[in-house]
């Protein structure tokens, strides 16, 4: 009965606003969790989520987690991209480690999006295989957390730019295999060239979508010298990616890199004006000669440098545009 009022209500809803020609947009009932729709990430509650993030490098700084989540969470953003680690390369992230990340990320109102950072720039399959059945070694936690938890399979693995066929077919087997596993979150692919080479999204991307049984994978482009570049790259590779109706986040992003400037002020800028998601790298711990790229000089966040206050403080920055996950403030 319940059922049938519900449906009755949405019926009557849509008929009035036909005859009262108000677009309405769809409805989405609550899941277990995030789902892509389109261009459009939506919650477990239906609403949409714009990610407006930072990375947290914990693989290498494992037991900073208890003051940067909180002191992430506490500067207004509404997700933070954690790097782990599958054992490959670096010490392993243990399933009781990503368990007790996971919960302060949900103490502290944030999405957490988690990445094996081991595959970063490799080609061969085999790395990303060994990320794929990492994922799968810790199944039970992702789906218990569908709606707190999204899965970006594998930082920047393909490093090459081609033609985008290998990193195709390398995202349709791993997709494939985590949707036969029973993994139900919603998938982050980001793109070849190390991040920086989007023309594999916009030419393969519907495939990859398409090979996912639950149609919830979104596509990430990690936003530098070459990718972020200058207004009219930025703009161009958020606008490609739309067209074909896809997903997208940025979930690198700096002010600049090694070889360049970044447009970090049109990142998000125009990543505002399109509902586009953004991830910042990163809050703290990167070398001597990329530490421009820190938000802060310290865990807490007590001493930002030039770049964090210009992405919490700043013109189109969090304070402005980060909105706390539906998931955290509503139950309906």
């Amino acid at each position: 009965m319940k059922k049938k009022i519900i449906r009755y209500c949405i019926g009557f809803i849509m008929c009035v606003s036909l005859l009262l020609g108000v677009k309405v947009e769809p409805i989405h009932a609550a899941s277990n969790g995030f789902q892509v729709s389109g261009t459009i990430l939506y919650d477990g509650n239906g609403n949409e989520f714009v990610m407006r993030g930072v990375n947290y490098p914990h693989a290498w700084f494992s037991s900073e987690y208890k003051t940067a989540i909180p002191a992430i969470a506490n500067k207004g953003f509404n997700c933070v991209r954690i790097v782990v680690s599958n054992g490959q390369k670096w010490s392993k992230t243990s399933y009781n480690e990503l368990d007790e990340l996971i919960s302060t990320c949900k103490q502290n109102h944030l999405v957490a999006i988690l990445e094996v950072h081991d595959a970063t720039g490799a080609d061969d399959t085999y790395s990303l295989d060994q990320a794929v059945n990492y994922w799968i070694e810790m199944k039970a936690l992702l789906q218990q957390n569908e709606s707190y938890v999204i899965v970006n399979i594998a930082n920047e693995w393909y490093g090459t730019w081609d033609d985008g066929t290998s990193w195709k077919n390398g995202y349709i087997s791993a997709i494939r295999k985590l949707r036969e596993a029973g993994i139900n979150n919603t998938l982050i692919v980001d793109c070849a060239g190390w991040g920086q080479y989007p023309q594999v999204i916009f030419d393969h991307g519907t495939s990859v979508l398409q090979a996912d049984t639950q149609n919830n994978t979104m596509f990430s482009i990690h936003m530098y010298e070459y990718a972020g570049g200058n207004s009219n790259t930025v703009k161009n590779n958020m606008d490609q990616v739309l067209n074909k109706n896809l997903c997208l986040t940025i979930g690198e992003f700096g002010g600049y890199h090694t070889n360049g400037d970044v447009d970090e002020d049109e990142i998000m800028r125009y990543g505002n004006s399109k509902n586009v998601g953004w991830i910042a790298w990163s809050w703290k711990g990167n070398n001597s000669d990329l530490n421009y790229l820190d938000l802060s000089y310290d865990w807490e966040g007590n001493n930002l440098t030039e770049f964090g206050n210009r992405v919490i403080y700043g013109t189109d920055g969090i304070q402005q545009t980060s909105k706390v996950c539906s998931i955290f403030t509503s139950n309906s």
